[in-house]
């Protein structure tokens, strides 16, 4: 039996037939509710990895409302040691310490492996051609919402390898026909040097967040682009929509949470 007498959540309502509870073709009186476990590889940084998990836990309740929440797998990988990869350009030593977390999160039973960075997309696309396990890519739920926006031609911000890489910025070029432009390379230097030395350690200051906004009005003046990649999975705490309401804004972390919830209750549809 259905146990809440109560609405499902805010502004939701629940259609109920005897002891079954209905929500957007959910069928929740079935316990244990039917769900893909999400395997979240973390730690990249820690203040991204609370974020993801508070994003697909309230996903799911959003959507099925009472005390519903995503089931979900967390590997956390010590952000120190992919500090000191990334800043010794050591991708080999990166992906064989990345492939263990992955596996450890394939053996704990994950069904799909979602990945808390940008930066990090790098070696995880070698290490999942390896397994048969999916991953939802970052990048493709952000270069969706781009093309549906009609977007073009955008600012990408981000750590230094996601702006002067192309591994982020050919995925939306190819499969979305979207144009990425980086900042400048002083630009790229304050950005990464925030990131690092602030956004990760949940520091966020009135000083940087004038000195993002005011790079990407420059973008916006200078280079023609039309919004603003927040590329890395801290920067959205720093600066949001409301900062500029009339430069769209595309939160990499949000939107890849809402493609994991999409993928986690699937199957109950």
């Amino acid at each position: 039996m259905f146990v809440p007498d109560r609405p499902i959540g805010p502004g939701q309502a629940r259609a109920a037939s005897g002891d079954d509870a209905i929500f957007e073709g959910i069928m929740l009186s079935t316990r244990p509710l039917k769900q893909k476990t999400i395997g979240i590889l973390g730690g990249c940084s820690n203040v991204a990895t609370v974020e993801y998990y508070r994003f697909l836990n309230d996903g799911v309740n959003d959507r099925l409302g009472g005390w519903e929440i995503a089931e979900t797998l967390i590997v956390g990988m010590n952000f120190g040691n992919i500090e000191a990869f990334i800043r010794q350009d050591d991708w080999n030593g990166l992906e064989a310490y990345m492939r263990d977390k992955v596996e450890r999160l394939i053996a704990g039973g994950a069904d799909v492996i979602l990945c808390v960075s940008n930066t990090l997309h790098r070696p995880l696309e070698k290490i999942m051609a390896d397994v048969s396990l999916p991953m939802i890519h970052i990048a493709d739920p952000t270069g969706q919402a781009m093309r549906d926006a009609g977007m073009k031609k955008v600012a990408l911000f981000g750590t230094r390898p996601v702006m002067q890489m192309d591994y982020l910025k050919d995925r939306y070029r190819d499969r979305f026909g979207i144009e990425t432009i980086s900042p400048t390379d002083a630009e790229q230097e304050e950005i990464d040097r925030i990131i690092f030395e602030e956004l990760v350690k949940n520091t966020f200051t009135a000083q940087s967040k004038q000195r993002y906004l005011a790079i990407a009005e420059r973008m916006r003046r200078e280079d023609g682009v039309e919004g603003l990649i927040l590329g890395c999975t801290e920067i959205f705490l720093l600066i949001d929509q409301a900062d500029m309401p009339d430069f769209p804004m595309f939160n990499t972390a949000k939107l890849h949470a809402d493609a994991a919830v999409d993928f986690a209750l699937e199957e109950n549809r």
